[in-house]
């Protein structure tokens, strides 16, 4: 059972250690791809501090078309090479943006994210998806959350 006091005494990295073996746990049984990625991105809500919007953007006809998230409503579709899932998605590289107010083509979705984690999703070198991380504080995301949150979508996958 998923209990949050189980997390609040832990380093940083046990934190997302845990996270990854609860989302193994999650995801056992369920082929569903929705209610996997609900259930994901409540995993990060629940868990990560600072967020302000955890979800996900799935590929659909050539744009990322939004998919299950936590938080604030959110753009419905992104194109390819535009804002920080856009470009995710374009160089297949994982995007850390300290202030996304300095990002050239930024979307604003969210007027109160400062800073930006977006991960893209790719098996057998086809791009899925990405999952994104917004936060009102600046410089919110760190190296170890880029390790982490990239396991993650290879589990998810």
């Amino acid at each position: 059972m998923f209990a949050l006091e189980d997390f609040k005494e832990l380093t940083e990295e046990q934190k997302y250690e845990n996270m990854l073996l609860f989302l193994k746990g999650q995801l056992l049984g369920e082929k569903d791809v929705i209610a996997n990625l609900s259930n994901a991105s409540a995993i990060i809500m629940a868990l990560i501090d600072n967020l302000n919007w955890a979800g996900f953007y799935l590929m659909k006809d050539g744009e990322l078309v939004l998919g299950p998230f936590q938080g604030m409503p959110a753009c419905d579709r992104i194109k390819i090479g535009k804002g920080v899932c856009g470009v995710a998605i374009s160089s297949r590289q994982i995007q850390r943006v300290n202030n996304v107010h300095k990002f050239e083509g930024h979307i604003a979705c969210d007027s109160s994210t400062n800073s930006e984690l977006v991960v893209p999703i790719i098996k057998e070198d086809k791009v899925l998806g990405v999952l994104d991380l917004d936060s009102i504080e600046f410089g919110r995301f760190t190296a170890l959350e880029e390790k982490y949150f990239k396991k993650f979508v290879q589990i998810l996958v």
